[in-house]
């Protein structure tokens, strides 16, 4: 399957001093890069879960996916899902882990999505927080506060 991509023109924007990820795109740190465009740059985590754990970052510095500008979100996350597909092949994995975190246990703060290759009985369970459950009548509320925050960012 051959993928073609959709040009985005980065916007200008000046990369902070010291963003790691900014020394990747602009090529004064080496990594194990798998993929390089004018959209996103996808290079082997250092630090990976499993061997094969890869981050996908954007060439525009942008510190979290909230701050993803709406017509960067789908040529952005074609890469991401590119990466997602290529994974199972290249590494024999059943499927993989998509994720992100905004601010909190954010390590660098420039936007990167982690896509970890993952079989059956890998050792990785669920989520890495601990999950709970919702009291009697509670996720309704916590559902209909999150429709309410939403009709309001329309």
């Amino acid at each position: 399957m051959r993928t073609t991509w959709t040009a985005v023109r980065p916007k200008v924007q000046r990369m902070p001093a010291g963003c790691v990820f900014c020394d990747v795109v602009a090529g004064r740190v080496a990594v194990f890069e798998v993929l390089r465009d004018d959209v996103a740059v996808a290079f082997l985590d250092k630090s990976p879960l499993f061997p094969g754990h890869t981050l996908v970052i954007p060439v525009r510095h942008i510190e979290t996916l909230v701050d993803l500008a709406r017509d960067e979100i789908g040529p952005y996350f074609e890469r991401v899902q590119a990466i997602a597909a290529a994974i199972p092949e290249a590494f024999g994995a059943e499927g993989t882990f998509v994720a992100n975190n905004n601010v909190v246990s954010q390590s660098v703060p420039h936007l990167h999505v982690h896509v970890v290759p993952r079989t059956r009985g890998d050792g990785l369970r669920g989520f890495f927080w601990p999950r709970g459950r919702y009291a009697e009548g509670e996720a309704d509320a916590y559902a209909e506060r999150l429709r309410r925050a939403l009709a309001a960012t329309r």
